[in-house]
């Protein structure tokens, strides 16, 4: 079984909120101020740059909570 350091949840959380907000980026919106570089009114102008960045972060938050929280007994 696997135990888990302090500090584990609290990037396992991260992970999380970034994918939720990598995916609240591509939602279509109407009230939108302008299109996106993708060509329609998205919830965030900036969707492929900022989906990117948001799931980038997520995937970084991923691979030190498993390298460095994780610990075989």
């Amino acid at each position: 079984m696997k135990t888990r350091k302090k500090g584990y949840w609290i990037l396992f959380v991260i992970t999380i909120i970034c994918t939720i907000a990598a995916i609240s980026t591509v939602i279509p919106s109407s009230s939108a101020s302008k299109e996106s570089l993708l060509g329609y009114k998205l919830h965030c102008s900036f969707a492929p740059i900022s989906t990117i960045m948001c799931l980038l972060f997520s995937a970084i938050t991923c691979i030190i909570r498993k390298r460095l929280f994780t610990v075989k007994s």
